[in-house]
């Protein structure tokens, strides 16, 4: 489904990331844990396009979409809720929800019945149907992060990639966000998750990477890293 094969990339002169190379097969919820500044989120601009990547292969479905543009990228079925939520202020829920299926509705990809998928997403995240008409700028922090996952999940993608979905977020809303997570889990949609609570991420992923300053430190099943002595001293403190 997602292939990364030795992706090196950066800023300008800056390299961030260091041949790093990532699978995330079809129905499966793999996560990327590390540290401030390993590079985490530099991973899923690269992918999704919107930086251009030095070197490497990025394949999705067999297709090498490394330095293609984003809305191209989109296209191809990749959707990206990325760090920070980016919601349209001004707009109310509903539009910035329509947004996420423009290419469905331009004809860029197939596009089923759009009306069938609003009315899921307000199933999926019942605040947002209780604001549809609200302008998304006075949304909370916590419902902003439930719209732009819900934008995503509009275009109906092949793979989601999630940015720090909890960053930001009171406590329980963190824990609404990941029983989100783990229902999209459950309904077989292929994410790529990036999250600054490695415990939480563990417990909802099939699969994770562990990544230190641009380069992959390690890498197997869920379970297997959430009871590795090394990522439970680094990433998941004493309580875990």
């Amino acid at each position: 489904m997602l292939k990364v094969q030795n992706l090196v990339a950066g800023y300008g002169k800056v390299k961030v990331l260091h041949a790093v190379s990532i699978h995330v097969p079809k129905g499966q919820l793999v996560t990327l844990i590390g540290s401030n500044g390993a590079g985490k989120t530099t991973t899923l601009r690269a992918i999704s396009g919107m930086i251009k990547p030095e070197s490497g292969e990025i394949l999705l479905n067999g297709t090498n979409i490394a330095g293609m543009p984003s809305h191209e990228i989109t296209r191809l079925g990749m959707a990206h809720s990325p760090e920070g939520r980016r919601v349209f202020p001004t707009l109310p829920v509903t539009d910035n929800l329509l947004l996420g299926a423009f290419p469905r509705l331009t004809g860029a990809r197939p596009k089923g019945d759009v009306d069938t998928d609003l009315n899921r997403m307000f199933e999926l995240f019942p605040r947002l149907k209780e604001r549809k008409d609200q302008l998304a700028g006075t949304l909370s922090g916590g419902e902003q992060q439930m719209l732009a996952m819900a934008r995503a999940l509009m275009l109906q993608p092949e793979v989601l990639l999630l940015d720090e979905p909890s960053m930001g977020l009171a406590p329980r809303l963190v824990e609404e966000v990941f029983a989100t997570i783990a229902r999209l889990k459950t309904a077989k949609i292929t994410m790529l998750l990036v999250e600054q609570f490695a415990a939480a991420a563990l417990d909802v992923a099939d699969f994770g990477y562990v990544l230190e300053n641009g380069r992959l430190a390690g890498s197997g099943p869920a379970e297997k890293l959430k009871n590795d002595p090394a990522v439970r001293a680094a990433y998941l403190g004493a309580s875990h």
